[in-house]
């Protein structure tokens, strides 16, 4: 009896990131070939369940090769579970794999998600010193943005690695061929900006003919101007926003699994708003404006305000970005997501997270949260600064004062 095995020259994927960050180019065409090799595995009802950069290997001409399938199973033919967290390695697991749930395709598609993000960026989305913390990052925190770890990160890139590695299973990619469009879309797009940039590099000897043509004096007064394009960029890029986002916010997830924090789901948006409403760049559609457009629409005995109803105000008020969160609680540290989507879109334009210990850690929590969501719409790190007040220094230090006073809001209890 003979054992066959293909041999490969090239290396692992792992020992590629080990370097350093892939470039983006290089990372989208390793991340498409994962994506079309796992599309033909899934086609066949497999599922992988253990990709990570130590099973994928790069040939000395670019192809990608997915192996080790020892933990692969039929996916139509039994459920699957993880049992422990022997299955894999931890760092790529998705969050139902941690939890001990039964995986499906879905599985594959997060860790890809998590791959991508290490490509990209060097290192792994979720981190932590022991393997239960590592477990407790990937069920419960978001990772930090990609465009924050590397410059000239695409937004599509980040959209598209954010919905691989969203948690809740529904949520994210549930075909791997849908991100496979849309790696292949982001290429597309990308090599056609490449292309008009190379159109614009004057060819050689283009600034004598240039010269020759119009007349020496004329010709150095151009290249003058040419100089200080060149050399003062910057004076562009620092131009003051003519008219400020039209941005809202909406009730906050309680997901700590105790009511007695029920009141920070209307506690923290309401910050958050006051906030954000202290900015020359936002125009933030208040809870009252909000409480109008509901009995607009005929509801009433509105307490909180969904995702799908936050759309609806946002169409109806022509609003740009919707801020929507949760919270959750570990010990006395209490942690806080949000997520600011494109309207039109529904796509995730930025997510952030920030956490700290006991309830007046929301009051700095919301100023961190609000530079991210600054960020998201686009502002630079100088305006920021610029346009940065405590939120503290509005309000009141302590959360729980506030809290009393929120509750002259009466909008969440009747509208």
């Amino acid at each position: 009896m003979f054992i066959v095995m293909a041999c490969y020259e090239g290396e692992s994927l792992k020992q590629k990131i080990e370097r350093g960050p892939l470039k983006l180019d290089e990372a989208l065409d390793i991340a498409i070939q994962v994506a079309q090799g796992l599309a033909k595995a899934h086609e066949k009802g497999i599922v992988h369940r253990d990709i990570k950069p130590a099973n994928i290997h790069v040939t000395n001409n670019g192809v990608v090769k997915i192996l080790d399938f020892g933990l692969a199973k039929l996916g139509d033919r039994s459920k699957i579970t993880k049992e422990g967290t022997t299955l894999g390695t931890v760092a790529y697991m998705s969050p139902e794999q941690a939890r001990g749930e039964e995986v499906d395709f879905r599985t594959d598609i997060w860790s890809l998600g998590v791959v991508l993000y290490e490509m990209v960026t060097g290192q792994i989305p979720f981190k932590g010193a022991y393997e239960q913390a590592m477990v407790y990052s990937i069920i419960n925190e978001n990772p930090e943005p990609m465009t924050g770890l590397r410059t000239g990160v695409p937004m599509e890139l980040e959209r598209i690695t954010n919905k691989a590695l969203a948690k809740n299973v529904n949520e994210r990619y549930q075909h791997v061929d849908e991100m496979l469009t849309d790696l292949k879309n982001l290429r597309r797009d990308l090599d056609s900006s490449s292309s008009i940039q190379a159109t614009i590099v004057p060819e050689k000897g283009a600034k004598k003919k240039l010269i020759k043509r119009i007349g020496m004096p004329a010709g150095i007064l151009i290249l003058f101007a040419l100089l200080f394009l060149i050399f003062k960029p910057f004076s562009f890029g620092d131009a003051e926003i003519s008219d400020p986002t039209p941005i809202a916010v909406i009730s906050f997830e309680n997901q700590t699994g105790d009511e007695k924090y029920d009141h920070f789901q209307k506690v923290i948006p309401n910050l958050l708003i006051t906030k954000l409403e202290q900015s020359k760049y936002f125009r933030v559609t208040t809870w009252q404006r909000m409480g109008d457009l509901i009995k607009q629409m005929g509801k009433m005995n509105v307490e909180k305000i969904d995702e799908e109803l936050g759309f609806e105000l946002c169409r109806l008020d022509s609003v740009d970005a919707l801020v929507l969160g949760s919270f959750t609680k570990l010990g006395d540290t209490f942690a806080t997501d949000v997520k600011v989507i494109d309207v039109k879109t529904k796509r995730i334009i930025k997510p952030a997270s920030s956490q700290g210990k006991g309830e007046d850690s929301f009051i700095q929590q919301i100023d961190d949260l609000s530079k991210a969501i600054a960020q998201g719409i686009g502002l630079s790190v100088r305006k920021i600064e610029e346009d940065q007040k405590s939120v503290a220094d509005v309000t009141t230090i302590s959360i729980e004062a506030y809290s009393i006073v929120s509750q002259v809001f009466v909008f969440f209890a009747k509208v």
